[in-house]
């Protein structure tokens, strides 16, 4: 079973962010432990986990999960292991901003049996930090990687933003240069959105920032692809790159159509070609909990239709690719002709270039 916990608590809401989060001075560590908890005891008779007896992966997501008091977690992760065991070799992994990494709480994750962290870094510009109305600073990035390294974390991942505004003037090639500097294990790259109801969607409605350039934001990504071709990275999801034989398992799980489950508020599940998600917000979320009420917010079941698109989104997205059967002979020759696409052992996989019309391909192909 693959296991997602969001955890929605942040200092701040950054400029960019459209995920559900509840903004918190005092994070209420234990309760969201304790509700946490019996949500996930609530869903042990669901027929759809039945046949999952172990735990293969847990992940933190937020939200800030390293704004959890560390006794809290280590709760948490010991409550969840008195219904289902870890699989050997388990991967759990905590996102965490800079800012929470101490040697003591990175001491207290690796002892409650987390061996995998996610630094949401985004940029080492203190400008670019600061439009982002980012908590941390880029010293505090530097130094959460050498505390991290200090306890024993031997998979590290950062987090980094390209493709944003030209007015910011952000220097991709020096983030990029000072990321790899740090040795992380992996890397995960993401795109600029502007999400209408975000600081960034005001500021963009009002002129205030102005719209990715489409040729910056390529030339960005093409440059991270060269990047890690270089340094024999693993590009091998169109926004993750890893040293070998660091691929992050849970995200994996999602692009190849591998069930999940989430807990917490507005997480989703997928098993047997059904989708269900939480309520959004925490407080409705938690006020289900403590009332003994149903915490779905909606569900949805796949037609055939709708489970093939989204095995080709999937598959194309990395770099396994999809079956080629799932694209006309006529297009994928299209694909191929103009450098978009590859195929390889059966299967139709995108080259940088492919990976920066994914979407105009895949409707190409629906």
């Amino acid at each position: 079973m693959n296991l997602y916990i969001h955890v929605p608590f942040c200092a701040r809401r950054c400029s960019y962010c459209d995920f559900s989060i509840a903004v918190r001075r005092t994070v209420p560590s234990d309760r969201f432990a304790e509700a946490i908890l019996q949500e996930w005891r609530d869903v042990q008779g669901d027929p759809g986990w039945d046949e999952s007896p172990e735990l293969d992966t847990v992940y933190f997501g937020g939200g800030t999960p390293s704004r959890l008091d560390p006794a809290a977690l280590t709760a948490l992760l010991a409550g969840l292991t008195t219904e289902r065991r870890l699989s050997p070799g388990a991967e759990i992994t905590i996102e965490a901003n800079p800012d929470d990494v101490t040697p003591e709480a990175a001491a207290a994750w690796r002892a409650a049996g987390i061996a995998r962290v996610s630094l949401g870094v985004q940029s080492f510009s203190p400008a670019v930090l600061e439009w982002m109305h980012r908590a941390h600073t880029a010293q505090q990035a530097l130094e959460a990687v050498r505390i991290l390294r200090g306890v024993g974390f031997a998979d590290l991942s950062l987090d980094l933003i390209y493709g944003l505004p030209a007015e910011l003037c952000r220097d991709w090639q020096a983030d990029l240069d000072q990321a790899f500097a740090l040795e992380p294990d992996h890397l995960s790259c993401y795109g600029l959105t502007v999400e209408t109801h975000t600081p960034l969607g005001h500021w963009t409605a009002r002129g205030q920032a102005t719209a990715v350039d489409e040729m910056q934001f390529a030339e960005e990504f093409l440059r991270l692809s060269g990047a890690l071709a270089e340094r024999g990275w693993e590009h091998y999801e169109v926004s993750n790159a890893a040293r070998p034989g660091h691929r992050a398992r849970h995200n994996s799980g999602y692009w190849t159509g591998a069930p999940y489950l989430g807990l917490g508020p507005s997480a989703h599940s997928s098993t047997g070609g059904e989708r269900r998600w939480n309520i959004r917000e925490y407080a409705a979320w938690d006020a289900a909990i403590r009332e003994g009420r149903d915490t779905i917010g909606g569900r949805e079941s796949l037609t055939e239709s709708q489970r093939r698109l989204e095995a080709l989104y999937l598959g194309l997205r990395t770099s396994a690719g999809a079956p080629m059967d799932l694209v006309h002979a006529e297009v994928r020759d299209r694909w191929v002709r103009a450098g978009w696409a590859g195929e390889a052992g059966g299967r139709l996989r995108l080259s940088p270039e492919g990976w920066l019309r994914l979407d105009a391909l895949v409707a190409d192909a629906a």
